[in-house]
């Protein structure tokens, strides 16, 4: 009999553990089955989509470079009419990549429904200067082209919307659509300076002969031009002794306060001479890091460049957009505050503050 109780106690004990080893599993597959839920897909804008840019960033964008490897996205591609031939191509060419993430694409050369619903607007599209061009004949094309994307933006766009403008010249085409998107937040309103970030961080990391990764914390300030100043004063690089002011490392501020930041403003122009093309590769992934950290956050302890609505910090005047470093987390962007100014450096920001605001100026006589 004794015998006997003992066996059924055995048995209840091991029908137990049986069944919290099934229901342990039921919710082990149900966790798992809710993390393989595939996101909502994210819609991205690229205007100018049949360019140059264009063509090298809506791959970058289908394959997750942008906004991350589980992020399904749908592309609305808008150009002009006369490239809407090649606007076409691209299309194709999408389709036949087969990309995972790729959940529709749209090609059209109608601004409202290029706009339709977008949750992230790379405004590549712009009017270049040609030779024989005045500035202003320049800036009032620019002028027409984003009062009417702004407009087309604000109506159908999703609320959230988050914009990068790319086109030149990007601090002021990012103002005027500002001024004339009213109801988009204006911290959802940048330019793209992330390229000349991009492009300090490769010279210094040359020079050092260290792996780009090991080189964090310049910044950009001013305006996507000749006038902006790459400043390395707050740069750091990783060595074999840990962490060393990029100052201190080079040792070399000959080089750091005349070649480096010749070399940086310089270095569109000199990728023109020698591939008689404007840089398309470097601006379409520099707008993917744009947008990916400004989404998914900045590592801790490191600032990036991004060209924003000035808010007064560091003595810009509020009203123009201008490159400042920052930090990013939960999709919003924060500029660094209390970063030590000299002298050569507060007057190399003043400088293109100034032209910003000479830009200003010109484009609002264009509108008169």
């Amino acid at each position: 009999m004794e015998m006997e109780q003992e066996h059924i106690i055995l048995l209840q004990k091991i029908l137990v553990f049986l069944f919290s080893v099934t229901l342990f599993w039921k919710i082990i597959k149900h966790m798992c089955g809710l993390l393989s839920i595939e996101k909502e897909p994210v819609t991205v804008l690229v205007t100018g989509a049949a360019g140059q840019i264009g063509y090298a960033l809506v791959p970058m964008i289908a394959r997750g470079v942008m906004l991350g490897p589980d992020q399904p996205v749908i592309i609305h591609m808008l150009d002009i009419e006369q490239a809407v031939e090649a606007l076409n191509g691209v299309k194709m060419e999408l389709i036949d990549a087969a990309f995972p993430l790729l959940k529709g694409v749209a090609a059209t050369t109608d601004v409202v429904e290029a706009c339709q619903d977008v949750n992230i607007a790379v405004m590549v599209g712009g009017f270049p200067r040609k030779e024989g061009m005045e500035r202003k004949d320049v800036m009032s094309k620019n002028v027409s082209i984003y009062k009417a994307q702004a407009s087309a933006l604000e109506q159908h766009a999703a609320p959230d919307c988050k914009v990068l403008v790319v086109a030149n010249p990007a601090n002021t085409n990012a103002l005027i659509l500002k001024e004339f998107a009213p109801s988009i937040p204006e911290k959802n309103i940048t330019c793209l300076t992330r390229l000349d970030h991009n492009r300090a961080l490769g010279q210094i990391s040359e020079k050092l002969d260290v792996h780009v990764s090991e080189v964090k914390n310049v910044i950009i300030w001013g305006n996507h031009s000749s006038t902006q100043y790459p400043d390395v004063n707050h740069a750091t690089v990783k060595t074999t002794d840990g962490e060393k002011s990029v100052r201190v490392a080079l040792a070399n501020d000959n080089w750091l306060n005349t070649e480096f930041i010749t070399t940086v403003q310089q270095r569109g122009a000199a990728i023109i001479k020698a591939r008689k093309l404007s840089s398309a590769l470097s601006a379409a992934s520099a707008a993917c890091d744009h947008i990916r950290d400004w989404v998914l956050g900045t590592p801790k302890g490191t600032w990036v460049s991004m060209g924003v609505y000035s808010d007064g910090s560091y003595g810009i005047q509020p009203g123009i957009v201008y490159s400042f470093p920052v930090t990013c987390e939960k999709g919003q962007w924060s500029i660094v505050k209390g970063l030590k100014i000299d002298e050569f450096s507060r007057e190399k920001m003043d400088a293109s503050a100034k032209e910003l605001m000479e830009e200003k100026t010109l484009a609002y006589s264009c509108l008169d």
